[in-house]
């Protein structure tokens, strides 16, 4: 009974990361993706200061988040 438990478990495990990898692999995903990569570079092109402040910041945080 156990083994038939791991089994419906490791199919629909196998079903879930299918799916996953399909929608990862999808082209609205990569478009919308290309999009917020244009955007942002848009930004930071427009607010090169800020933005390096921001990231450096941001680092920091995380530095000392993780330490």
């Amino acid at each position: 009974m156990n083994t038939d438990i791991i089994n419906d478990l490791n199919e629909e495990l196998e079903g879930v990361i299918e799916e996953g990898y399909s929608y990862l692999q999808s082209e609205e995903l990569q478009e919308k993706i290309q999009e917020l990569k244009t955007e942002s570079e848009l930004l930071i092109r427009k607010h090169p200061i800020k933005s390096v402040l921001i990231g450096a910041a941001t680092g920091y945080l995380l530095a000392r988040l993780l330490k």
